[in-house]
């Protein structure tokens, strides 16, 4: 129970690592990337111990990411309706975890696991038992998330990751972007998917391109990937250094987000790189959408770090 005489931080408990000098903060609501810094340099956009999350700072997006239309889906002739948590656009908005209190199971000095069971609920009535670790090493920050399906039945799953990449204090009109994919996800005014195109124009970002003027909130997929089957996500800041986030062959689909229509308070600051399984209403269209059997493990993994291109 919670001490009376004590207020408890909007996101509970903060478990800290740190590796040379990396430093890395994962709060307990949530089991966000609240900080990571090399050399006092933000990697990705902190939030203060004493806010709440303002815009999915570093959450963790399961059983699904992004939105479904509606909060309404079926699987298997059974129709299921979530709450309705975005309502201005009318979907179910990041899945169902990223408020929930996050058990600590493992930590080290450079390391540490947060495990989260996902009990049955209206709307999504299935079992599953997460776990995620961040870890550090000399290539920077790894994330590995492994769910199970713990139940009877098979269980409509997605997983995503909200970092957003630090400017490293620049505007971000005067940073630089590269996104690795192809092909862009076309939405209508909710943000919802309706086909898809090659990029092109401001879309186009598969080399070095400036973000001014850059007004994204996209899916992107046929992902590039470089000779270690990793796709990335690079924006470098005005002082030369690139906060980069990868993510494996586990993930096929990045989302960006230039947090033009966030609110006032975070408008542009950073650039969210999101790396996911699917993309928008994956419980409706089946487009990419895991069906987890009872008993399967699904895992996926992405990195960040810091690259100095003045060093390149």
């Amino acid at each position: 129970m919670t001490d009376p005489q004590t207020v408890p931080a909007p996101s509970g408990t903060q478990h800290s690592i740190s590796y040379g000098e990396q430093h890395v903060t994962v709060t307990e609501v949530g089991a966000a990337l609240r900080e990571y810094t090399v050399g006092g340099r933000d990697v990705v956009v902190p939030f203060g111990v004493d806010e709440v999350n303002p815009v999915f700072n570093g959450a963790v997006l399961l059983p699904w990411p992004n939105r479904l239309r509606d909060g309404v889906y079926e699987l298997d002739g059974v129709r299921y309706t979530l709450p309705v948590t975005e309502p201005a656009r009318g979907t179910a908005l990041h899945g169902l975890v990223a408020w929930e209190r996050w058990a600590l199971v493992d930590r080290t000095d450079v390391s540490v696991t947060l495990g989260l069971d996902v009990v049955p609920q209206p709307g999504y009535p299935f079992q599953l038992s997460a776990q995620i670790t961040y870890a550090l090493s000399d290539g920077g920050l790894t994330v590995t998330l492994t769910t199970t399906n713990v139940g009877t039945g098979t269980a409509p799953y997605g997983a995503g990751f909200h970092p957003w990449l630090s400017t490293g204090g620049a505007d971000l009109d005067d940073c630089t972007v590269r996104l690795d994919a192809a092909t862009r996800i076309t939405t209508d005014a909710r943000l919802l998917p309706t086909g898809k195109e090659p990029v092109a124009g401001p879309f186009d970002m598969r080399e070095p391109v400036t973000m001014a003027g850059r007004d994204l909130d996209d899916a992107f997929v046929d992902v590039l990937r470089d000779d270690d089957g990793l796709s990335w996500i690079r924006l470098t800041g005005t002082d030369g250094r690139t906060a980069a986030l990868w993510m494996d062959g586990s993930m096929d689909v990045w989302q960006a987000c230039t947090g033009d229509h966030v609110g006032e308070e975070n408008h542009r600051m950073g650039l969210a790189a999101e790396p996911m399984t699917c993309y928008a209403d994956a419980f409706l269209t089946g487009d990419r959408l895991v069906r987890l059997a009872a008993g399967d493990t699904h895992r996926v993994r992405w990195g960040v770090t810091l690259l100095d291109e003045r060093r390149a």
